[in-house]
């Protein structure tokens, strides 16, 4: 069976591939590969630039042509690199003979033992993922949190003044605003976006265990570590200064705890949403041709913010196994964190996924006032609280108890019931007055 959409294992990359598909040149294997591909190729034109004595012959003038073989690095590159990993069966060395096999005949050649030269497969590693990364965060992944959070409030502008019962452990309560209540998520989301902004993209560059054993035996007079912070730094990251073989992943496990955050908010709101539209808060707009139920012709199914929990879950598993699991390693180092590192995009591709879909739903959602309206009319009840505060401010005997007897009975109660109930205390016509323009629809404080 060949792979394609219809026959991939992951809905990543079968059912959802078309809405996830900008992610692949970051998180495939071909992404890997490339960016692997580059990480060498900068490594190599930044030992010329230092310069090691032995590559002052490498000049400027040479680096559009090694650079040209990330930035025109093509599949059939990447496939290449593949067919050398099935001798080598070492992927990173393969991307070595690869560049190796690239240069040769040019004017690089004589210079081809300094491409990899001291390092370890974890310091192309532990900086080719975290740039990529990076990357797909800025280009493709935080893009969509913020135009969740733009329409987000562009909806609460829009519902700022609908007034609208609350509710508390799904009873009815004080009213509150439907724009408020959309600001309560548009304040989450926008405080955990500047706390991501502020975890560092951190990248491991130090040799097979950390200390720049093999560039310290060959040039012991040459500041590595400056080398090496100058190096990650020009990248666009910092350079983590104690490491073992590997990168620690405590920066990584941060800002994959602080994206679980973020999706945790949105899963919460799609349950909000879902909610709402359950009790007709809302309406759905209608698609030609779209069926909501293979066997109930009324149903419109609230099924985008089903889709969104869905994928926010999975999600959410995915980046706490991996925040949980990537920073613990034995000893200098075992395997582990290369295998699932290889599952990195998934999290995000799920999050994606997730984040269209809602924005598809909040772009459905029409307002029905008058259910809402319904609500609060039928829900008189809910001012008691505002009844029972002026009078405590009015230093009116037991007003809470007054206002438990009256509105625990069996007795419906209505904006009649509440007249009456006004008309028959012992306070000034105006305290009356002012009990008396209390409604549900106005009793929706500040």
């Amino acid at each position: 069976m060949n792979l394609s959409a219809l026959t991939a294992i992951s809905p990543v990359d079968g059912r959802y591939r078309r809405q996830v598909e900008a992610l692949a040149p970051y998180f495939s294997e071909f992404g890997l590969i490339h960016y692997r591909v580059r990480i060498e190729i900068e490594y190599f034109i930044a030992l010329c630039e230092w310069p090691v004595p032995q590559l002052t012959g490498v000049t400027p003038d040479q680096f559009p042509v090694l650079r040209a073989i990330y930035e025109q690095f093509s599949e059939a590159d990447a496939q290449r690199i593949k067919d050398i990993e099935k001798t080598t069966n070492h992927d990173v060395k393969a991307v070595e003979y690869f560049i190796k096999e690239k240069l040769k005949g040019s004017p690089v050649e004589p210079y081809l033992e300094f491409v990899h030269f001291g390092l370890t497969s974890q310091d192309i590693n532990n900086t080719a993922i975290p740039l990529s990364l990076a990357e797909a965060r800025s280009m493709e992944i935080e893009p969509l949190y913020r135009q969740v959070y733009q329409r987000l409030q562009q909806l609460a502008d829009q519902w700022d003044n609908v007034p609208m019962l609350a509710r508390t452990h799904g009873q009815p309560a004080s009213p509150t605003r439907l724009g408020k209540e959309i600001r309560v998520f548009v304040e989450r989301i926008e405080k955990q976006l500047h706390l991501l902004a502020d975890i560092p993209t951190a990248a491991k560059f130090g040799g097979a265990t950390g200390n720049f054993n093999a560039h310290a035996v060959a040039y012991p007079h040459e500041d590595w570590k400056q080398f090496g912070d100058q190096f990650v730094e020009k990248l666009g990251m910092v350079r983590s200064q104690f490491t073992t073989q590997i990168e620690h992943y405590d920066m990584l496990a941060a800002l994959l705890d602080a994206f679980k955050r973020l999706n945790t908010i949105l899963l919460d709101l799609d349950r909000d949403m879902w909610t709402y539209v359950s009790m007709n808060y809302f309406k759905q707009k209608l698609k030609e041709g779209e069926v909501g139920s293979s066997a109930m012709p009324h149903k419109v199914n609230p099924i985008d913010f089903e889709n969104s929990e869905g994928n926010l879950g999975i999600a959410n598993a995915l980046f706490e196994h991996l925040s949980g699991k990537l920073p613990i390693s034995r000893l200098q180092r075992d395997l582990t964190d290369s295998t699932v590192l290889r599952s990195i995009g998934v999290p995000f591709a799920h999050s994606v996924i997730a984040l269209k879909s809602l924005l598809k739903g909040l772009d459905k959602l029409e307002l029905n006032q008058a259910a809402i309206n319904a609500d609060l009319e039928d829900n008189w009840a809910v001012v008691a609280e505002a009844i029972q505060t002026i009078l405590r401010r009015e230093a009116y005997p037991q007003p809470y108890e007054a206002l438990k007897a009256l509105t625990r009975t069996n007795t419906k109660i209505t904006a009649d019931t509440m007249r009456e109930f006004i008309d028959g205390l012992t306070v000034s016509d105006a305290v009356k007055a002012e009990l008396r323009a209390i409604t549900p629809f106005n009793y929706t404080g500040v």
